[in-house]
């Protein structure tokens, strides 16, 4: 579609036998594929490999490393698929801290790095960098919306709680910067934590009108099953991010969730041609719904792909192509998107139920539109070196 596989693999064929001094794009992808994580990582996959396919890139090279959620090892991923594989684009990145630990060695390389995920605050303000993107969100623009929700609905006092790790701390960061009234508890399990009876009795005894809650992967499936047979569910209105909902609703299981609210910037039933064909593909493949988390990264290898065209698939010179991506010439799935002076997203925000559906299963309902264009609150702070 967006790229001709012949002139694709053309290229990368005269590079490595040294016919060309042309420098083929070559990608290493960082995510979780083991232990409690790796229902996200297997998303993204999905979803990027979805994305080189109908973009032409099928003979693009493409390396995948596991992070075990673990800095240490994202970095060390991240180096090896420098120094050994000789990649130029590094992807991926689920976890904050898995990105800022592994983002030195990726940008000194003078190599790109494109979050599809995570988008921790420090990236967005005096570290940012022209090559360093973010297909997904500021982190603390995915919880904006939700004190803008909260507010607009007219809670009171609402307790919050999130994982004690960067992203964690972006996210209740970002929701009291639009909430204005009174936080109830603010509570930060560990990363490794998936026992909340001692949290939910804390959340209980707050007296909060309302909770808002960040939690992704295993960590959010527990502790919604937990805040459900702790009876809370139909009582004290939940309210959180796209990545702590998301998993859990779209595979139809979730019925404790059933009532909650969800911010989100992406939906499968946006109602553009991009979507339609993503979402369809991706059942047809994956026997499964997608989630945001194989959207952001479908759209990662859409703006890979129309950035390579507009360099004629050569990355030799990563001021042109920084450039080519920065102008994110491509159809997103979520219809509108741009990328702010920090190479962080503009995009709207919506909220919506999680509702049953004919089967009794859930499913997320119809959207409200909360935030529009809306922009981090970082930019201000980039300085971005040309």
């Amino acid at each position: 579609m967006f790229f001709s596989r012949a002139l694709t693999a053309a290229l990368v064929t005269l590079a490595l036998t040294g016919l060309s001094r042309a420098e083929p794009l070559k990608i290493g992808m960082v995510v979780t594929t083991s232990g409690p994580g790796a229902v996200i990582g297997r998303d993204m996959v999905a979803g990027f490999k979805l994305g080189m396919k109908h973009a032409g890139l099928d003979a693009v090279p493409v390396i995948y490393e596991d992070d075990q959620f673990k800095a240490d090892v994202g970095r060390q991923a991240a180096t090896k698929l420098l120094e050994q594989d000789h990649a130029n684009l590094i992807t991926g990145m689920i976890w904050s801290n898995v990105l800022l630990a592994s983002a030195k060695p990726v940008l000194d390389a003078n190599a790109i790095l494109i979050s599809a995920n995570a988008g921790p605050s420090e990236l967005a303000g005096k570290q940012c960098h022209p090559n360093f993107f973010d297909v997904a969100f500021q982190n603390d623009t995915l919880h904006e919306p939700g004190g803008q929700y909260a507010q607009s609905k007219g809670f009171k006092r609402v307790a919050l709680i999130a994982p004690n790790y960067p992203a964690g701390k972006d996210a209740l960061r970002g929701f009291k910067r639009f909430f204005k009234g009174e936080v109830a508890a603010e509570l930060y399990p560990a990363t490794d934590q998936f026992d909340f009876a001692a949290e939910i009795a804390q959340i209980r005894a707050s007296k909060a009108d309302a909770v808002y809650f960040f939690f992704a992967g295993a960590q959010a499936i527990n502790f919604l099953k937990q805040y459900d047979q702790a009876g809370l569910t139909k009582t004290l209105p939940l309210i959180g991010a796209i990545p702590s909902l998301d998993l859990i609703a779209r595979s139809g299981v979730g019925a404790g969730a059933i009532g909650a609210t969800v911010l989100t910037y992406w939906d499968d039933s946006f109602d553009n041609p991009v979507n339609k064909k993503f979402v369809a593909d991706f059942v047809a493949s994956e026997n499964r719904k997608p989630t945001a988390y194989a959207a952001t990264a479908y759209d990662t290898a859409s703006l890979i792909a129309s950035a390579l065209k507009k360099v004629n698939g050569d990355v030799a010179n990563r001021k042109a192509f920084s450039a080519a991506l920065a102008s994110a010439d491509f159809a997103s799935v979520r219809g509108s998107f741009r990328f702010n002076t920090n190479h962080m997203p503009i995009q709207n925000f919506y909220a919506g139920p999680i509702v049953a559906d004919g089967e009794g299963k859930s499913k997320i309902g119809a959207l409200e539109l909360v935030l529009k264009d809306y922009k981090d609150t970082f930019a201000e702070t980039c300085q971005m070196a040309n």
